[in-house]
């Protein structure tokens, strides 16, 4: 099955740039469709692999920033 994610983060530090920055460069790094805007990422792939890959990187973004929000939509589907 297919997916596509929406997703924003939020570091809740003052350096939140870099820290962004650095989290979509490792999305990047990834099989999946990635596509930017100013606001949110969105990834686009295999339901399995897409989850795994974002747990894995939000996992990664929680230990390196103290506080972090991401706030993620889920459709069934490629919808890139």
């Amino acid at each position: 099955m297919k997916v596509s994610v929406d997703i924003s983060m939020y570091p809740l530090t003052e350096a939140f740039e870099a820290r962004i920055i650095s989290f979509i460069q490792e999305l990047k790094k990834s099989p999946f469709v990635i596509k930017e805007n100013p606001l949110t990422t969105q990834i686009y792939g295999d339901y399995d692999e897409v989850m795994d890959f974002i747990k894995l990187h939000m996992k990664e973004a929680f230990e390196d920033t103290n506080h972090c929000v991401f706030v993620m939509k889920f459709i069934n589907g490629d919808r890139s």
